[in-house]
């Protein structure tokens, strides 16, 4: 019986090195490639972390300085998350929150190249959209109608498409064409929920130009 079992070992050992020889390589290597792409997928995962920490920090920086209304630096934290963290969202939020300071401490040309730079370089499309829309109102104060318009997003999400439709009623209207504005306008009130307060005030741009909505009046 011994014997016998012995046997059977022997032949499952030859097996097991006679499969060992023919696979025990492409096993192997299938091991490694497994191994290191979850070392690689694991130290991709830290070093974003480690990215999103490090950009959150700077950019509490830039909300203070912002809150102070220090421009010149919330301009070089900026300058600085565009350098070391500029693929990060809090990039985009930076530029946004630098831009207002500018704009706020009257830098125009530092807080359009601020909002520029999000439009040019922003993962996420609502911040994009939001630089657009800003972009376009400050370009409306310079009155540089023409580049206002153009700075309107192209395509608009959904959820901005009153305040983009809106932006474009307010250029128009500044730039004396009536007619316009009151078609740009009327979408934006179409667009706008009912219950939301700034509905009101897009009526009441109809209302000066004559062209107050059936439902308002």
């Amino acid at each position: 019986m011994a014997t016998h079992l012995d046997l059977q070992d022997q032949e499952q050992l030859e097996e097991l090195k006679h499969f060992w020889k023919q696979y025990g390589n492409l096993i192997t290597w299938v091991l490694i490639l497994a191994l290191g792409g979850f070392a690689a997928w694991n130290g991709w995962n830290w070093w974003q972390r480690d990215r999103a920490v490090k950009a959150s920090v700077m950019y509490d920086e830039l909300d203070a300085a912002a809150q102070a209304g220090d421009a010149d630096k919330a301009a070089r934290v900026f300058a600085d998350m565009k350098e070391r963290f500029g693929s990060t969202a809090f990039a985009e939020q930076a530029g946004l929150l630098a831009a207002k300071v500018q704009a706020d401490k009257g830098q125009a040309d530092a807080a359009k190249a601020s909002l520029e730079w999000v439009v040019a370089n922003a993962v996420e499309a609502e911040y994009k959209v939001i630089a657009q829309l800003r972009l376009a109102g400050l370009l409306l104060d310079q009155k540089k109608y023409d580049e206002a318009l153009k700075a309107l997003p192209a395509e608009t999400p959904k959820e901005f498409a009153a305040l983009a439709a809106d932006r474009r009623g307010d250029i128009l209207a500044a730039q004396g064409k009536p007619e316009e504005a009151k078609a740009a306008y009327r979408q934006a009130w179409d667009a706008m929920p009912a219950e939301v307060d700034y509905r009101l005030l897009i009526e009441a741009k109809l209302a000066a130009l004559g062209a107050a909505p059936e439902a308002a009046k």
